[in-house]
């Protein structure tokens, strides 16, 4: 098994990320900005580690991943304030992809959105462009480094129960898939490295299962 240390541990999806990777046998490390969420990451029987990753420099990124096997980011700004946007979700985000090379970590795994790229289409002056075009800098960063990843391209969130079912590939657009089901194509992929890497999966809910999806069966 693997250890995997996932960046932005106390999100929606992080947080039921963990206890899957966890009972899969995986050494799990979650890390967090807030030490009063540390209680919670730990429920979820992962090891919480504390350090904001929009300030840390990419050499204390590097020292907190050493070790690790998987870097899952599922960290972000949280949207409303464009500055911190970029600081978050591009800047921080590269930042983690150049720690994860320099301390020899070969697998990386993004959890990006549907829609992310150069043609996104999200006008300047919509609330939303912020957050598209610094995922999109980050998504193109990391096809551009040497670190075997996966990018996962989930559509709009929803609280909905996880199926274990999603949809994905040609013809297949933006539509909704629950943070559930997100978690299980992390853990999928976490648990599938060698037909993941260096794949793009943008992806809904719908009626495949999802190591059929991931593994490509």
């Amino acid at each position: 098994m693997s250890r995997v240390i996932v960046i932005g541990g106390h999100g929606k999806v992080a947080l039921l990320a963990a206890p899957l990777l966890v009972a899969d046998g995986h050494d799990v490390t979650s890390v967090v900005r807030n030490p009063a969420h540390v209680a919670d990451v730990e429920a979820t029987g992962a090891t919480a580690a504390v350090l904001d990753v929009e300030s840390a420099t990419t050499d204390e990124i590097a020292d907190l991943v050493r070790g690790s096997d998987v870097v899952v980011w599922s960290a972000g700004a949280g949207g409303g304030d464009p500055a911190r946007t970029y600081a978050v979700d591009r800047d921080a985000a590269i930042r983690s992809m150049d720690a994860a090379a320099q301390s020899g970590i070969g697998r990386y795994v993004m959890v990006s959105y549907f829609g992310a790229g150069p043609d996104h289409g999200v006008p300047q002056d919509n609330p939303f462009h912020a957050y598209a075009d610094a995922k999109t800098a980050a998504d193109a960063y990391l096809e551009d480094t040497e670190l075997d990843w996966t990018i996962l391209r989930p559509s709009a969130l929803t609280m909905d129960a996880a199926t274990g079912h999603i949809e994905s590939g040609d013809g297949v657009s933006a539509g909704q898939v629950s943070r559930g089901n997100v978690a299980h194509v992390i853990r999928s992929v976490v648990s599938h490295p060698g037909t993941t890497a260096r794949r793009v999966i943008a992806f809904n809910d719908g009626h495949r299962p999802i190591d059929e999806v991931v593994t490509g069966d």
